[in-house]
């Protein structure tokens, strides 16, 4: 038995191989019949003729419908005619399965589609997705694996809230109430008192009314922290890792990108260092982008859209103003009422992939910061404690996975770029 892909050569041509899988196509002219398979590694175009054929299967093979399930055995030739060039002149078949005529078609709607994504992820354009995000979660793990930061998770059942509490989904626990994680962040900082670099890849729950093309309610969240790490040292992390996770792609799927009609040379040009500017130097230009902006703005999908789309590469916001960032970033020493943190916003209109900066470390610092939060620290005791007992300067950040495969495969929504979107208005299949 093989793979398609392992019979795609010179060395197959006049071997006997089998190959399984599912019917992409199929024509039927006179005595002969094409049919298109595909497996996971590519397709192939098999040759059914009646004169090799007895005819009765002959006209099996013939009545074959898409997405049917079947072996087909028989002597591979070279054909510039096929579809990747070479064919399965078949001698012998097994079909397993027979199916009704399959229910997707090029002319169903969006909404259509959505409820039957069991169905089409089978299509040639979502597997290439879905090899694109398997490259992406290989290589987020390699990159931090070979910088030695360890992997380790936290709980998806949670007691505090790390981006605020309105955005929490709330879940009955035994005779008590949780949340379901906003992000592993606070757990990954008690690690780094143990093993200094982590990491985790866990989903993550935010119940955003949002209605954009970036935004789901549960989504795959890749974070890391370090300890001794400054808010430019961790720029300095993720710009290397993000550019190694793009040339993964560019080696591993080339075929995949081609196949998503992505144009690869914007890929190409993904190199560290990436451009780098405060948040008072994107307010200052925001007319440059099309943009009204005054300082105390947030960035929302509409304003990442219009500053990304004059940029190639990712770039660095830093420096936000204190109140439009969470409690447990750390204000900069040398100017006041700014936040050492980032975004890193990916180029084309797509946005912030990355949120990340500086942890405040001070004890009086946290304290403060909590109560201008209006926070209670009984509530946040465990995180409180990190800062009582063997404090460090650290640093940290959340990149969205599902955000990144969008802006790599280049789809027209991010819930093209995720096997089962989950949104507002999305909970099946």
């Amino acid at each position: 038995m093989h793979h398609i892909s392992q019979v795609l050569n010179d060395d197959s041509v006049g071997e006997l191989v089998s190959v399984r899988g599912w019917v992409y196509r199929i024509r039927t002219s006179g005595k002969i019949s094409f049919i298109v398979l595909r497996d996971s590694t590519g397709l192939i175009q098999c040759v059914a003729s009646s004169d090799s054929l007895s005819r009765e299967e002959f006209e099996k093979l013939s009545s074959l419908t898409v997405e049917s399930s079947v072996m087909l055995t028989g002597k591979v030739k070279k054909d510039s005619r096929a579809v990747t060039g070479y064919e399965l002149e078949i001698s012998s078949s097994l079909i397993y399965q027979r199916n009704q005529m399959f229910p997707i078609t090029k002319d169903k709607g969006e909404e259509f589609l959505l409820d039957n994504r069991h169905l089409w992820l089978r299509s040639r354009e979502f597997s290439s997705v879905l090899r694109i995000r398997a490259t992406l979660f290989k290589s987020f793990r390699d990159y931090l694996d070979e910088n030695e930061y360890y992997e380790v998770q936290g709980p998806m059942m949670v007691s505090t809230a790390t981006e605020g509490g309105s955005t929490l989904f709330k879940v009955p626990f035994f005779e008590d109430v949780v949340s379901l994680t906003q992000s592993s962040q606070f757990y990954l900082e008690t690690m780094i008192f143990s093993l200094e670099k982590v990491y985790t890849i866990a989903p993550s729950f935010r119940a955003e009314k949002s209605r954009t093309r970036r935004h789901l309610t549960e989504y795959w969240h890749a974070e890391g922290e370090a300890a001794w790490f400054s808010n430019e040292d961790m720029m300095k992390e993720e710009e290397k890792m993000i550019e190694y996770m793009v040339k993964q792609v560019l080696e591993r799927n080339h075929d995949d990108l081609i196949t998503l009609g992505r144009d690869i040379s914007k890929l190409e040009s993904v190199k560290a260092p990436f451009p780098r500017f405060k948040y008072s130097e994107i307010i200052k230009k925001s007319s440059e982008f099309g943009l009204s902006l005054k300082y105390g703005d947030d960035f929302g999908a509409d304003e990442e859209r219009a500053i990304t789309m004059n940029f190639d590469r990712p770039i660095f916001v830093t420096h936000y103003p204190l109140e439009l960032k969470a409690f447990y970033h750390r204000p900069d020493p040398d100017s006041p009422g700014e936040a050492l943190c980032h975004d890193l916003l990916a180029p084309e209109g797509i946005g912030e992939i990355i949120g990340g900066g500086e942890r405040i470390w001070e004890l009086d610092v946290l304290e403060e910061r909590m109560k201008n939060a209006s926070l209670n620290p009984q509530d946040y005791y465990w995180y409180v404690d990190l800062r009582k007992y063997g404090s460090v300067p650290h640093s940290g950040f959340g990149l969205g996975l599902d955000r990144m495969a969008w802006w790599i495969t280049k789809r027209d929504t991010i819930r093209d770029a995720i096997p089962f979107p989950r949104t507002v208005r999305r909970i099946r299949p």
